[in-house]
């Protein structure tokens, strides 16, 4: 297994970030963008009276997409991200632009201190490399610990997720009771193309992860996450030394 990441950077920019905005391409992605808005309403008109639903935000396309939906309709909908410890710094820094471009504050989840000084004593800094079982062990205590007290009291949970994206989410429904959390979860982009998703961030100059230009459609923690390939499956990235047919971190496995 060849788990070693390249430093250089693709000398070409990833056209897919910049597709042609046909009037077709402005019509679907209007018509598709006025549907998620009403969706968004609604949750916030079934569940969010005291701000019990929440949007948990990765920084990736689709993310930075709802994240526009919310803020730019002044939506009562809190807006939460986990930091890992181990993210790029081009996430960092998207993370800070956002604040400043919306005039905002986002609320910021870490791992438990214990819990990593743990891990890493007992199984190496990179053991996420060495087996399955380690990679999710890791990914348990750097993302699903922390999104379980993210969840925690809250009635509805929004993500970024689609449907085309993986394997995994294949059959990826709008909405869907989440057992292990004991919440509704939506997803209201599930339906979304990735050009619809570029689309929509041109037209509205959404803020970005810049890796998305060098070929990283689908960004995580740093030391598990590559660029791809043309024509590569759009998380083929992210663990790539596993099965493309089961690699989640635990955040939307069912239970």
């Amino acid at each position: 297994m060849n788990t070693e990441i390249s430093l250089l950077r693709p000398a070409t920019i990833n056209p897919a970030t910049s597709p042609e905005l046909t009037a077709a391409l402005r019509t679907t992605v209007e018509a598709k963008s006025q549907a998620a808005l009403a969706l968004l309403q609604s949750i916030v008109e079934e569940f969010g009276r005291q701000h019990e639903v929440t949007f948990a935000n990765s920084f990736g396309a689709e993310d930075m997409v709802l994240t526009d939906l919310i803020l730019r309709n002044k939506l009562p909908i809190e807006i939460f991200s986990l930091d890992t410890g181990r993210l790029p710094t081009e996430t960092y820094d998207l993370m800070a632009q956002t604040e400043k471009t919306y005039s905002t504050r986002l609320r910021v989840l870490f791992p438990r201190l214990d819990a990593v000084e743990n891990y890493v004593q007992t199984h190496g800094i990179n053991a996420f490399y060495e087996s399955v079982e380690l990679r999710k062990a890791c990914c348990h205590m750097r993302k699903v610990e922390p999104l379980q007290r993210a969840l925690d009291g809250k009635k509805a949970w929004i993500t970024g997720m689609r449907a085309e994206q993986s394997a995994t989410r294949a059959e990826l429904p709008v909405r869907q009771h989440d057992e292990s959390n004991g919440l509704e979860k939506f997803n209201p982009l599930s339906g979304w193309t990735e050009k619809e998703v570029w689309a929509y961030i041109r037209m509205h100059n959404v803020p970005y992860n810049k890796l998305h230009d060098q070929f990283y459609p689908s960004i995580g923690c740093a030391p598990c996450t590559r660029a791809v390939a043309m024509g590569e499956d759009v998380r083929a990235g992210r663990w790539w030394w596993e099965d493309p047919t089961s690699k989640e971190c635990g955040l939307h496995v069912k239970k």
